[in-house]
């Protein structure tokens, strides 16, 4: 087990508003060595969190006062094409896990939009992807999950062995088990794609069309975005995706011919598959270079009744809080189909059609007050969002104290809490999300 000396690295994650103070931070090169170190910090009562590639929000990938894993070693990633699945550990990114796939024709059926992210970090949070409306989680897919529980304990857990836990670790925010290997089965990958862009002047046009697509199965990827437009105002912007073996006919109007976007505007191309897969490289690396990968990032997640989606969207974007969207942030709106979201952890609102609102807010450098009021301000649309049925997804930059988690969890609280109780009773496993009562 290597030591990394400077604590500085996991002080702090991608939302850079939480700073920690962990003990020590570890990196892990083998599930034992993962085993040994959570049986130790049981044993001590101290917190113990794994870290992928660091991008939490606010703070739930830190452990002050104990152990930050450090999993990026915990990265082989093996195909078995025969048997259409994959195996990879939980510090591998998407993007190793694609390299992998395509290689040999295949590709996970859903796949987080940024590629950079770890297997693991996803896979506890469930993992939406531009497929989710006809495939669901990135979580649902998988066949089987070998985890340390919080006892130190080693297991291989699916629907068939250990089933309670597996449920739990599933979109379970790393609660009653910390990811080692997953094994995720796989589909046929396309060879290119033709990508559509529809814009939309306002949002009556674009919900209607987000339902139809949603519904029925003409793309295989759909997400859209909320766009500032000239002069004041929004756009809305429909992204969405249709495979092809390379030799496409003119099959635009079939697809989009029945839609109600601006005809003018309208950009189709034509892609690889994994060049669409990729299609974040580039932003990425630009805010790298620009410094605002590393600024404050309180982004806010919502799920949302896809019936009241339509008012409260344009509603939070006329907010005064909301207007630095329009120079600094980005505004993703994905439709989702609830029958599809399998995994019982993952808290969604009631209903056939949903929409997953993100509010991906950049805030200035040492500003901690205007941190402050959009984190408030993201409290607000919360509470306004629950209000019409809307649930949180909890990757964001919002304090949650445990009564909010018991009521966030609903009915599936109790079967938590039960899991908890029997796989880490000492609450050491992931503290950074706050949904126990003593153990921050």
């Amino acid at each position: 087990m290597n030591a990394i000396r400077d604590r500085a690295f996991a002080a702090h994650d991608f939302g850079h508003i939480v700073e920690s103070r962990p003990l020590d931070v570890l990196s892990p090169r083998s599930g034992a060595e993962v085993q040994g170190l959570v049986a130790f910090a049981d044993r001590h009562r101290l917190p113990v969190t794994a870290r992928g590639r660091g991008l939490a929000p606010y703070g739930q990938s830190q452990a002050d006062g104990g152990y930050v894993l450090d999993m990026g070693a915990l990265n082989e990633v093996r195909c078995v094409p025969g048997e259409r699945t994959l195996a990879a550990g939980a510090g591998a990114t998407w993007g190793d896990v694609v390299r992998a796939t395509l290689a040999v024709g295949l590709v996970p059926p859903v796949l987080p939009d940024h590629l950079g992210a770890s297997v693991g970090g996803v896979l506890s949070t469930g993992g939406f992807g531009a497929s989710s409306h006809r495939c669901g989680l990135v979580a649902d897919w998988l066949r089987e999950l070998e985890v340390v529980t919080g006892t130190g304990e080693r297991l291989v857990c699916s629907a068939e062995r250990h089933p309670d836990l597996f449920r739990a670790v599933l979109a379970g925010l790393g609660q009653c088990a910390l990811i080692l290997r997953a094994v995720l089965r796989l589909v046929p990958a396309p060879e290119r794609v033709r990508r559509y862009r529809l814009y939309h002047d306002g949002p009556g046009s674009y919900f209607a069309d987000q339902r139809r697509i949603a519904r029925d199965s003409r793309f295989t990827h759909v997400e859209g975005q909320a766009r500032p437009a000239l002069g004041g105002g929004w756009r809305y912007m429909i992204e969405a995706v249709a495979p092809h073996d390379g030799e496409l006919p003119c099959v635009d109007d079939l697809l989009i011919g029945d839609l109600g976007h601006d005809r003018d505007t309208q950009e189709i191309e034509d892609l690889s598959y994994a060049e669409y897969l990729h299609r974040l490289d580039r932003d990425e690396r630009l805010l790298r270079a620009t410094g605002e990968w590393d600024r404050p990032h309180p982004w806010l997640g919502l799920l949302l009744p896809e019936e009241v989606a339509e008012a409260c969207v344009p509603g939070a974007l006329t907010e005064p809080e909301q207007q630095g969207l329009r120079t600094c942030g980005v505004v993703q709106l994905r439709p989702l189909n609830g029958r599809t979201l399998r995994a019982p952890m993952l808290r969604r609102p009631a209903g056939e059609l949903l929409c997953l609102l993100s509010v991906m807010r950049t805030a200035p450098p040492a500003a901690p007050d205007t941190v402050r009021r959009m984190v408030a301000a993201n409290r607000a649309l919360y509470e306004r969002a629950r209000a019409v049925g809307g649930v949180l997804h909890p990757m964001s930059a919002l304090a949650m104290t445990p009564e909010d988690w018991r009521s966030h969890f609903g009915p599936a609280w109790a079967d938590l809490a039960h899991a908890k109780e029997r796989y880490d009773p000492h609450a050491i496993l992931t503290r950074g999300y706050g949904l126990w009562a003593g153990a921050r």
